[in-house]
């Protein structure tokens, strides 16, 4: 079809749909009929970094900003010390790195102790993988929970769970919850479950590096 008779028919169309109200054809423009139809962009004036309508020809499409995916991951496991005691371990952040297996260091902000600037490394799906992110510690419930979101860096967030399971265990539970960075975009389905399993196998090794930590504190 030519410009010419696709100006035509957007023109008719826009004036027996668009602009019932109109008796005679006007130029294009005044048949989109911006101030009624804001999502229309002009014919010769695509806004393609939006996600408005707008007409190529006589088509229309829609271009759609990218959503980057939030993933939430979450596992527990009960563990042979009293609340007190694991909550009191995993309080501390900068011994983090030597339980969970991805985190390689975690340095706390002496001038703002809420602050803390963690580094990620570890090597799967084929290559070496590396971020960092300042967090900040909200508000923890003493023997209950501890939380944190991230301020700069990789975006995420997560809680840690503590329930009494008598007087010597309690059941921790961890949810950490992330934005799939760019880089591991292609492999989004099986990011998930392989967190799943560091977690699951950072929580074991919290509980063996937990009860050294208690013998120590008491000793």
């Amino acid at each position: 079809m030519s410009i010419a008779a696709a100006t035509a028919v957007v023109a008719l169309v826009n004036q027996r749909t668009l602009c019932p109200e109109n008796s005679r054809l006007l130029p294009l423009s005044s048949h989109l009929c911006a101030n009624k139809l804001p999502n229309f962009t002009r014919y010769y004036a695509p806004q393609k970094r939006s996600s408005l309508y707008y007409l190529t020809g006589v088509k229309l499409r829609r271009s759609i900003s990218p959503v980057m995916e939030w993933q939430d991951c979450t596992v527990k496991m009960e563990i042979d010390l009293p609340t007190s005691v694991a909550y009191k371990c995993y309080s501390d952040r900068e011994a983090i790195p030597q339980w969970m297996p991805f985190i390689s260091s975690v340095k706390i902000l002496e001038d703002k102790p809420d602050l803390s600037r963690w580094s990620l490394k570890y090597k799967a799906f084929g290559r070496d993988i590396e971020f960092s992110w300042l967090a900040r510690n909200m508000q923890p419930i003493p023997n209950q929970k501890i939380h944190w979101r991230s301020l700069e860096g990789l975006p995420n967030r997560g809680a840690v769970r503590f329930f009494p399971k008598g007087a010597g265990s309690c059941v921790v539970e961890l949810t950490v919850s992330y934005e799939v960075p760019q880089l591991l975009t292609p492999v989004a389905s099986a990011l998930q479950p392989f967190l799943e399993s560091l977690l699951l196998r950072g929580l074991e090794r919290f509980a063996r590096f937990a009860k050294s930590y208690s013998a120590e504190s008491t000793a």
